[in-house]
C-alpha cells in the first residue's frame, strides 16, 4: 500500500476473501410499487417486460387491460433523407457564421443542408382484455409490482372468493405469462380478447389460442412518413385447470375453472425472421414447460442483474403506505427515504426490462408506449435522451443492459458515412440530433434542433465508459473502430476560426436553445458551441487513451493531441457564467429546459476541481441562474441538474433536485414524465442518486462525494466504478464507516473520501475493506 497523505491514520485497508454482497435485512417495501385501486389512466398502470416485450398492467376487477408492446413495432422502412449536394453550401455558409450574419446563414442551412422530413413512429402490439362478472361489493384491493422478482400482482376478494392474477415478462421465455387462480374451485369465469390499434386478422380456435397478425400502419395521415411498417404476429395460449373453454367470435370464454394460465408471445420481421414461425416456436416452448419452472427461470434471471445493488437510505412510516398516497404526500413532506431507495431501484429494474442483450436499446418510453403516435414517435433522441437512459447502466452494475445501445452505435455507421460525405464533405461517419430502428443519420426539420452534427460522438461516449468500467481490453478492440472513425469525421469537419485561430465546428446548435444577436433577431446556429468543443474534447480524449492502451495509430493519436490542443477552450462570461456559446449573446429563453454547455461537467471529465476550478465556478453560477429562471421544469431536465450537483459535491442540493423531480415530475406509477412521460428522466434520477455516493470519472473512487445532510446513516451494495471495481459502502452519522472494494481487474485503486487519499495495488477477484475509526 501506499499513502498520498501521511494523515491518513485511522483507515485501515485489509484483504478479504468474499466480497460482501449478501442480501442483509431489506425493507421489501422499499422494493414494491401498491395501490388499494386499480389504475384508472395508463400513466397509473404498472409495467413488466422482458427487454423485447412488455405489458402495462391496469388491474381492473371486472375488466382488465393489460396494453402490449413489442419492441420492434415500427412504422417506415430504410429510407434515404439525404439533401443531395449538401457540402458544396458549406463555406459559404461558415463565412456568413464567421461574419455575424447568423440570421442569413440559418436560411441557408434551412433551405440547402436539410434533408427530408420523413418521420416514422414506434407503436403499441395492442390489448389484452380480460372481462369478469365480479359482485360491484369488492373488499381487500391491492394490486403491486414486486422489483425484486419482477412480477405484477392483483388481488380482491368478492362473494367470499378471493381472486389472484400474477404475471410476469419472461427473459428466459420469451413471453409474457398470466396465471389466474381463485380460491373456491369452480368460481372463475372470464372472457379473453386480443384486439390491435388498427387493422388486424384475428382468428381462435377451440383449443384456446388466439392469433392476431398483420402489417404496422401509419397511425395519423398527417405524419411525414407515410410507409408501412414491419409484419407482426401474437399468438396467445390459453390453458386451464378444470371448466369449460369456447369460442365466441373474436373472444373466448372461460367458465367455471379453478385455474387458468396465459401464455403471449408476439414477433415481427424486423430482424429478418419470419414472426408466425417465431411465435409458434417460442409459444410450443413455453406451454410445455412447467409454469412453476417458467416462474423460477424468470426470478432467476431477474435477479441475476438486479439483486447485484442494495440501496438502504434509511427507513420511515411512510414505508407502509400505498405508493400513490406516498407520492403525493412527499410533494408536502419530503422526507422519505425509503421512497426515493425505491425509485433508485425503479430505474434499474425499468432498464432490466426495456434493454437487454440482442435487443433494441431502451426508446423515450423504454419499450411501454400507448397508441399509434407517441410522444416525439418514442424515437431515439441523440442529443440527450437516449444518453440518459444509459446513464445508470455502468455504475448500478446492468453492464449488460448498456450492449443494446452499443451495439446501435455501431448499426450508424453505414448510413452515417454517406450522411458525412454528402451533408459536409468529410471522412468518418457523423449523426444527428435523432434516429430510429431505421438508422438514419441526415440533418432534418429546423435548424435549432436538426443541425447538430454531434449526436453519433455523444454516443461513441458510451462506448468508451463501458471499457472504463469493465477494463476488457478486447472488447474496446471490437468498438475502437467505431470511435476512430467518429474522430476521423472531425479531423476533416473542424475549421480554423479567423479571429481566434482556434479550431471550431459548425454550423452547429446549442441544442434547441436560442440566442439574440446584436441587432435584435433570434437565431439558434453558431460556429462552435460550447458543447460541441466539450463533446469533441471528450472524444479525443477517448480515442487517444484507446489507441494508447491498444497500443496502435500512433500517428492518428498525436494528430488528435494537436487537435485537441488547439479546440477552441472553456471561455466564462463578464457575469461569471461558462458561455453556451462563442459570443455572450442575450438569452431569450434563460430558463431553458436543456443546459447543454454543462456537458463537460456532466456526463463529460473535462471541468474539474482538480483542473480547472474557475470553470467549476462558472458551470455553479450557470445551473443556479437557469433555475432562478425556472429551468429543470421538465423531468428529464431536472435529472440532469441533479447529476450536475452531484459533481459539484453539493449533496443538499443534489437531494432538493431529487425532490423536486418526484414532487413535480412523476406520475403515479412512478413514471417520469417530461410532461408527457417520457423514461430518461427515471433513468437520469437513478443515475444522479449513484453519483451521489460515489464517482470515478476523476481517475480515483471518491467516497461519499455528495451525501446531503437527510442522508445521516445509510449503505450501498454492488455499485462500479471505473478502472474495474465494485464498491460497498456504509456511513454512520455522516461519516464513513466502511467501504469494501472488489477489484474485477487487478489495477491499481486510488481512493478519495474527502481530504484523504490512498491507493493500493490489487488481485483480480480479491475484495478490500477500509474502516473509518473517528
Amino acid at each position: 500500500m501506499r499513502k498520498i497523505f501521511p494523515f491518513i491514520l485511522g483507515i485501515f485497508i485489509y484483504l478479504i476473501s468474499d466480497s460482501c454482497n449478501s442480501d442483509g435485512n431489506r425493507n421489501k417495501n422499499n422494493l414494491t410499487l401498491w395501490y388499494q385501486q386499480p389504475a384508472r389512466v395508463w400513466e397509473e398502470a404498472l409495467p413488466v417486460g422482458n427487454g423485447r416485450l412488455g405489458g402495462m398492467i391496469f388491474g381492473g376487477i371486472n375488466q382488465e387491460r393489460i396494453q402490449l408492446n413489442e419492441e420492434s413495432i415500427w412504422t417506415g422502412e430504410k429510407t434515404s433523407r439525404e439533401k443531395e449536394g449538401a457540402s458544396k453550401y458549406l463555406p459559404e455558409i461558415r463565412n456568413l457564421l464567421f461574419e455575424g450574419k447568423y440570421d442569413e446563414a440559418q436560411e441557408e442551412v434551412k433551405n440547402k443542408m436539410m434533408g427530408r422530413e420523413i418521420w416514422d413512429s414506434y407503436q403499441m402490439l395492442g390489448n389484452l382484455w380480460l372481462k369478469f362478472e365480479h359482485s360491484d361489493s369488492v373488499s381487500f384491493y391491492k394490486r403491486e409490482l414486486n422489483l425484486e422478482s419482477a412480477i405484477h400482482t392483483v388481488s380482491y376478494t368478492t362473494n367470499q372468493t378471493t381472486y389472484k392474477r400474477e404475471m410476469f415478462a419472461s427473459p428466459v421465455d420469451q413471453c409474457l405469462v398470466l396465471k389466474l387462480s381463485c380460491s373456491k374451485p369452480g368460481s372463475l369465469s372470464f372472457s379473453v380478447k386480443l384486439t390491435p390499434p388498427k387493422d388486424a386478422i384475428i382468428t381462435t380456435n377451440n383449443e384456446g389460442l388466439i392469433t392476431m397478425k398483420g402489417q404496422v400502419t401509419v397511425g395519423n395521415e398527417n405524419m411525414h412518413g407515410l410507409n408501412p411498417g414491419v409484419n407482426y404476429e401474437t399468438q396467445l395460449k390459453i390453458l386451464l385447470k378444470g371448466g369449460i373453454m369456447k369460442n365466441s367470435g373474436d373472444s373466448i370464454i372461460i367458465e367455471n375453472t379453478n385455474e387458468a394460465k396465459l401464455y403471449l408471445v408476439a414477433a415481427t420481421n424486423y430482424w429478418g425472421k419470419d414472426p408466425h414461425e417465431e411465435c409458434s416456436k417460442t409459444l410450443h416452448a413455453a406451454i410445455t414447460k412447467k409454469h412453476a419452472l417458467l416462474k423460477k427461470d424468470h426470478i432467476a434471471e431477474h435477479q441475476r442483474l438486479f439483486n447485484r445493488v442494495q440501496l438502504e437510505l434509511g427507513n420511515s412510516e411512510k414505508d407502509y403506505l400505498p405508493t400513490d398516497q406516498r407520492l403525493e404526500r412527499y410533494k408536502s413532506d419530503p422526507v422519505d427515504p425509503g421512497l426515493l431507495s425505491l425509485y433508485f431501484q425503479y430505474g434499474r429494474y425499468l432498464l432490466i426490462c426495456s434493454s437487454r442483450p440482442g435487443n433494441l436499446p431502451a426508446n423515450l418510453q423504454g419499450i411501454w408506449a400507448d397508441g399509434l403516435t407517441p410522444p416525439w414517435s418514442a424515437d431515439y433522441h441523440i442529443n440527450i435522451n437516449i444518453q440518459m437512459n444509459y446513464w445508470p447502466a455502468e455504475v448500478t452494475n446492468l453492464a449488460e443492459c448498456h450492449e443494446p445501445f452499443l451495439a446501435f452505435i455501431d448499426s450508424l455507421r453505414p448510413q452515417g458515412r454517406i450522411t458525412a460525405q454528402n451533408t459536409y464533405g468529410c471522412r468518418g461517419f457523423v449523426a444527428h440530433f435523432t434516429t430510429d430502428v431505421w438508422h438514419w443519420t441526415t440533418p432534418v426539420g429546423e435548424p435549432e434542433w436538426g443541425m447538430w452534427p454531434m449526436g453519433a460522438a455523444w454516443c461513441c461516449s458510451h462506448l468508451w465508459e463501458h471499457y472504463a468500467f469493465g477494463q476488457d481490453k478486447e472488447y474496446l478492440k471490437r468498438v475502437y473502430p467505431v470511435i476512430k472513425e467518429t474522430s476521423l469525421f472531425f479531423v476533416d469537419y473542424l475549421v480554423k476560426d479567423p479571429k481566434t485561430g482556434y479550431l471550431v465546428s459548425g454550423p452547429s446548435t446549442s441544442p434547441e436553445n436560442k440566442f439574440r444577436t446584436k441587432d435584435g433577431k433570434i437565431s439558434n446556429l453558431t460556429m462552435g458551441p460550447t458543447m460541441d468543443m466539450e463533446i469533441i474534447w471528450d472524444l479525443l480524449t477517448n480515442t487517444i487513451q484507446s489507441a494508447d492502451i491498444l497500443g496502435v495509430d500512433s500517428e492518428f493519436r498525436n494528430k488528435l493531441e494537436d487537435i485537441r490542443k488547439n479546440l477552441r477552450p472553456l471561455q466564462i462570461g463578464s457575469d461569471g457564467r461558462l458561455m453556451e456559446w462563442s459570443e455572450e449573446f442575450e438569452e431569450p429563453e434563460p430558463g431553458h429546459r436543456h443546459l447543454s454547455h454543462l456537458y463537460g461537467l456532466h456526463p463529460g471529465k473535462q471541468i474539474l476541481y482538480t483542473e480547472n476550478p474557475e470553470c467549476i465556478e462558472a458551470a455553479r453560477k450557470s445551473i443556479d441562474y437557469r433555475l432562478a429562471h425556472g429551468g429543470g421544469h421538465t423531468g428529464w431536465s431536472r435529472a440532469w441538474i441533479i447529476n450536475f450537483f452531484a459533481r459539484l459535491q453539493d449533496g443538499d442540493k443534489a437531494l432538493e433536485n431529487l425532490e423536486a423531480l418526484l414532487a413535480k415530475s412523476t406520475l403515479p406509477n412512478l413514471f417520469d414524465t417530461h410532461p408527457p412521460f417520457q423514461i430518461d428522466g427515471n433513468f437520469g434520477g437513478t443515475a444522479g442518486i449513484a453519483e451521489m455516493l460515489l464517482q470515478s470519472h476523476t481517475g480515483e473512487i471518491q467516497l461519499l462525494p455528495a451525501l446531503p445532510q437527510k442522508w445521516q446513516t445509510g449503505s450501498v451494495k454492488g455499485l462500479r466504478a471505473r478502472g474495474g471495481f465494485e464498491v460497498d459502502i456504509e456511513w454512520e452519522n455522516l461519516r464513513l464507516k466502511k467501504a469494501v472494494i472488489k477489484s474485477t481487474s487487478g489495477n491499481l485503486c486510488k481512493i478519495k473520501y474527502g481530504d484523504i487519499i490512498t491507493e493500493f495495488d490489487t488481485k483480480k477477484g480479491k475484495s478490500y475493506t477500509l474502516n473509518q475509526e473517528f
